[in-house]
């Protein structure tokens, strides 16, 4: 199943290679003062930026300004991520800011928005994200090699007795319902899922919209549908009417 993968992936790290897409993890980033809106993307557990450059370019041919965050995703807190994305936003021009974040992404997303509010107006979108739990998580959890690859910022999502759900901002949710993923070894993994993260624990109070699509937790970063649906939510504040499996 990885081998059509392939030629996504290698295009990926060509765009990332050839500077299509800025990627960053501080305040590097040079300001543009004539951009209005522009994307941040938050790569998930155990990756690095460049895993969002085709998103990111299909957001770009899309009328949008995009930029990538890496941040150290098993070491550092939730919390330290959070502020460590805070800071990275604080450096970007433009009116309105959107952030786009896969998997973990999606929680250090909306714990930055909780702990470290931004002023400027912009949708969020997430992406796989387990906002209740993650049952796989909580398997991995039970041993110390678990504990180890899950991280510290996994780690605190999974203690905090209230999560933040993003409510200052208007907050649309992509979940997959391919399983193919990791998840799916460790058992007892709720259908439908991705693979990784069932759709109910994508499900977040308050957002504007959910979207279910025929995509693994990780093939949603190559899907051109998935692309299309986060450019739509952007835009308008709603998915597209096909975001429904049927």
């Amino acid at each position: 199943m990885a081998a059509p993968a392939k030629a996504p992936v290698a295009a990926a790290r060509a765009l990332f290679n050839n500077g299509l897409l800025s990627i960053s993890s501080g305040s590097e980033l040079s300001a543009e003062t004539d951009v209005e809106e522009t994307v941040v993307l938050v790569h998930g557990l155990w990756m690095r930026g460049w895993v969002m450059a085709l998103l990111g370019l299909r957001l770009r041919r899309c009328g949008f300004r995009v930029v990538a965050f890496s941040y150290p995703s098993v070491r550092c807190s939730l919390s330290q991520n959070a502020r460590r994305l805070s800071r990275f936003a604080a450096d970007i021009a433009g009116a309105r800011l959107h952030f786009v974040g896969h998997s973990l992404g999606g929680l250090v997303v909306l714990q930055m928005l909780a702990e470290f509010p931004q002023a400027r107006s912009g949708r969020v979108v997430l992406m796989g994200t387990p906002y209740r739990a993650s049952h796989s998580a909580r398997r991995m959890a039970r041993v110390a090699p678990g504990r180890a690859l899950i991280g510290r910022g996994l780690a605190q999502w999974l203690a905090q007795t209230a999560h933040p759900s993003g409510a200052s901002r208007e907050v649309g949710v992509v979940a997959g319902c391919r399983s193919i993923g990791f998840g799916r070894l460790l058992g007892g993994l709720a259908r439908p899922n991705d693979g990784v993260v069932a759709v109910h624990e994508t499900r977040v109070p308050g957002a504007l919209d959910h979207a279910v699509l025929r995509v693994s937790h990780s093939g949603m970063l190559l899907s051109a549908a998935v692309a299309r649906q986060v450019c739509a939510f952007l835009k308008d504040g709603h998915f597209l009417q096909d975001s429904k499996p049927s």
